[in-house]
């Protein structure tokens, strides 16, 4: 089953909905700035024909901006998607995609009237046949060529405003790569060191738990789509008072090398696994964009970072107090925002005080510290498949604040943000375009739930299940054992039985009853229980308590 499936994923890539779809990245619809492709069931873009979308002008939200990034016309980040394209597919009722050829999240069949919700659990709960599964998915996507997604290596201006397209092939678990790094990088304003590092269209502001959780949503509809598999979802780790890295085992996200504590084990399949996109510090002094190409080995060393830095792994405390502030976001939001759920979750929030900018990093910026290795890069961090596990608790710690505060839609800003963080501004760099407030919203709409927010019975019984099930596959071998050693009791009574019928009815003495207990007894060196004309010589049961 396993190999049939694997090999028709090679032979049939169905479109899904990160941004540049190879479609979309022609000199053609560069100049054009249109990216509004066919669907393949009824050949007319966006699937107009069929009334799946239409393809329309980009109406891209006016309201100001924060004071963080104080340029204008200089990244092609800015009021995404225009620089590249000005017209794309906008979908009608529950379809979605860039060429309108999906289903929002949550919605399944053919004409996308279906409604499932999926159940992310935790990754320690997952049964010996799931984890295997979780890591053969990843490795996969990492081996396999994207057929539908291609990503720049030049800015616009570099591609001649379009007539000299530039981008490259990667791998389907590399094209998210890619994205985490797009979104972070620095603002190049021009020439070798020339950067502008006090942006981020994805962190340090109120966008930062809305854009995770679209780009989570996105990677898990790609593994399915790529496995075939539509009931797979990401695990979490829920890493609250871990005392190390639980999940750095080789049947896991791999353990350490036995020779080199940086690097992983070469008994887990990731230690074969080679980033991109983790220079920064080269890409800004020479005033250029990632290539994409391969930068070395994963690296990790959990543990062994900067105390001053991080002085622990978060604590339940840390959440239960996260959770407890009421205000999503606050003041400049930004790093320096104060009693802000969302600066606090971030970990630039003090988990005790709610004070920002904290000496200290905590929550979600600790884990990434503590990695110590390629997760410790804002921009290459999405490289350890980590960075999943890690994201996809956070998410369920931001949908535990949503549930317990109920906020109005009013409480995600729109306007005055760091740029790319209004509620109305359209995420970089996702097509089919998502505005930002859009996922404001329970994870309930968007067709998921975690197994860490289950009432009490489920939460035992999920933790229970992965035992239950190596029960099941067992419980053949046991019942057989049993059957056997029924009948082996069964027949080995009859021939007692027969033994001593047979020699008492034919006159034999030497297997009487009693002589039969005394050939079978063992001589007995002390007696059990002392009597009472014998000579207590010892201590007994009774004393030595």
């Amino acid at each position: 089953m396993w190999l049939l499936r694997f090999a028709s994923l090679m032979i049939c890539f169905a479109p899904s909905c990160q941004q540049f779809p190879r479609a979309c990245a022609s000199r053609d619809a560069l100049l054009s700035k249109e990216c509004c492709p066919s669907w393949d069931g009824d050949g007319s873009a966006c699937g107009a024909s069929s009334g799946r979308g239409f393809c329309r002008d980009v109406e891209v939200s006016q309201e100001p901006d924060g004071p963080q990034y104080p340029f204008s016309g200089l990244d092609d980040r800015e009021k995404w998607p225009l620089v590249f394209y000005n017209r794309t597919c906008q979908c009608t009722g529950d379809f979605m995609g860039y060429n309108c050829g999906d289903c929002k999240f949550g919605f399944f069949g053919v004409n996308c009237h279906e409604r499932r919700e999926s159940l992310r659990r935790n990754i320690l709960h997952l049964s010996g046949a799931e984890r295997i599964q979780l890591v053969s998915y990843l490795n996969l996507a990492k081996q396999t060529l994207s057929q539908d997604y291609v990503v720049p290596i030049g800015t616009f201006q570099e591609m001649q405003n379009g007539s000299t397209p530039l981008f490259t092939d990667v791998s389907v678990y590399d094209v998210f790569v890619w994205m985490h790094y797009y979104v972070s990088r620095n603002a190049l304003l021009g020439g070798p060191g020339n950067v502008w590092t006090n942006v981020d269209f994805a962190h340090w502001a109120p966008g930062f738990l809305p854009w995770h959780r679209v780009y989570l949503l996105h990677w898990e509809r790609e593994i399915r789509r790529m496995t075939g598999d539509m009931s797979f979802s990401i695990p979490y780790w829920d890493w609250r008072d871990a005392q190390g890295c639980d999940v750095c085992t080789d049947e896991l996200m791999g353990a350490r090398h036995p020779r080199d504590p940086s690097i992983l084990s070469p008994g887990s399949v990731f230690s074969s696994w080679r980033v991109l996109c983790s220079r920064s510090e080269d890409y800004n002094s020479r005033g250029v964009l990632c290539d994409a190409r391969p930068e070395g080995p994963l690296r990790r060393n959990p543990g062994n970072h900067n105390r001053n830095v991080v002085e622990r792994l978060p604590t339940s405390a840390d959440v239960e107090f996260a959770l407890s502030l009421t205000n999503y976001d606050t003041g400049a939001m930004d790093r320096t925002a104060n009693m802000s759920f969302r600066n606090t979750l971030e970990g630039f929030g003090d988990p005790r005080a709610g004070t920002g900018s904290s000496s200290r990093m905590s929550l979600h910026a600790a884990l990434h510290v503590f990695m110590n290795g390629s997760m410790s890069s804002v921009q290459g961090s999405a490289n350890d498949p980590i960075f999943l596990l890690h994201h996809a608790f956070v998410d369920c710690i931001y949908e535990q604040w949503l549930r317990r505060h109920r906020p109005a839609p009013s409480q995600y800003p729109e306007s005055n943000a760091p740029i790319g963080h209004n509620g109305g501004y359209f995420m970089v760099p996702f097509l089919p375009l998502h505005r930002t407030r859009e996922f404001f919203t329970s994870s309930k709409d968007l067709g998921y739930e975690y197994s860490h927010l289950l009432d009490p019975n489920q939460r035992l019984s999920e933790a229970m299940r992965p035992y239950l099930e190596a029960l099941q596959g067992v419980w053949a071998w046991l019942l057989l054992a049993a059957v056997c050693g029924g009948l082996l009791s069964v027949a080995l009574a009859a021939v007692v039985m027969h033994t001593k019928y047979k020699y008492k009815y034919s006159g034999s003495t030497w297997l009487h009853v009693r002589n039969w207990r005394t050939w079978f007894a063992l001589p007995e060196k002390e007696p059990l229980i002392f009597s009472p004309d014998r000579e207590e010589t010892g201590h007994n049961y009774q004393s030595t308590m």
